[in-house]
């Protein structure tokens, strides 16, 4: 068995060094264990695909598909972030300071992604595991086809939220513009305002998990039927 060496810092300047040399180092078996990156001038796939326990943060807005594929690593991204941040992130975390894109958090299976800002459309698509916080409010489609996970949402949520959902779990504060096919407002039970502190304290939130209203699957469109033709 091979001993990695994690050294304790660099800086990396993206005006100086290639996206693939970027994610080059970051996969190294001599990584850091703490990086930071720079003028990363809306770079896509930065930090792609790590699969260690490293702390990377960039300084400035991401182009497409940043921390796509995330295992173990911890990732921040001071600023916005384009299309699929944390696309199918496995573990560990990532945060965006600002504004996401269309389709954070897409079919991720594990982990926890924060968004402090808004999310654009289709947040959470087919998510099959991750816990995805939002601070401010989501676009239309959100958590469509979603499979297991949680989705909290401080702010208000577009149309057709939920649609064709499976068990994502759906908090939101404030409204919601419409649900989708076989979305549900739920019961908050004491078990889902524990659950929900727990989400908002690992997010960094405070808000009262009283103020939200819980949705889930009705659970008809499971298997086709006939009956619920109209509804798919």
């Amino acid at each position: 068995m091979t001993t990695e060496t994690l050294l304790p810092t660099a800086t990396y300047d993206l005006t100086t060094t290639t996206t693939r040399e970027l994610n080059a180092a970051l996969h190294a078996t001599e990584a850091p264990a703490s990086v930071e990156v720079v003028n990363p001038q809306g770079a896509h796939a930065l930090a792609c695909g790590l699969n260690r326990p490293i702390d990377v943060r960039i300084d400035g807005h991401v182009g497409y598909y940043a921390a796509g594929m995330n295992q173990h690593a911890h990732v921040t991204i001071d600023g916005n972030a384009g299309v699929g941040v944390a696309e199918n992130m496995m573990s560990g975390s990532v945060r965006v300071t600002g504004d996401a894109s269309q389709s954070a958090g897409a079919t991720a299976h594990g982990g926890l992604l924060v968004i402090e800002g808004n999310a654009a459309a289709r947040c959470g698509i087919s998510m099959k595991g991750v816990d995805i916080v939002v601070g401010g409010d989501i676009g239309h489609m959100s958590a469509f086809m979603g499979q297991a996970g949680r989705l909290v949402v401080l702010g208000d949520a577009g149309e057709a939220l939920g649609d064709s959902l499976y068990e994502v779990r759906i908090y939101v504060r404030g409204s919601v513009a419409s649900l989708g096919a076989d979305c549900v407002k739920k019961e908050m039970r004491p078990e889902h305002i524990a659950e929900l502190q727990e989400l908002l304290d690992a997010a960094g939130f405070d808000a009262d998990p009283a103020e939200f209203t819980r949705y889930g699957s009705a659970r008809q469109l499971y298997h086709f039927h006939v009956d619920n033709a109209s509804a798919y």
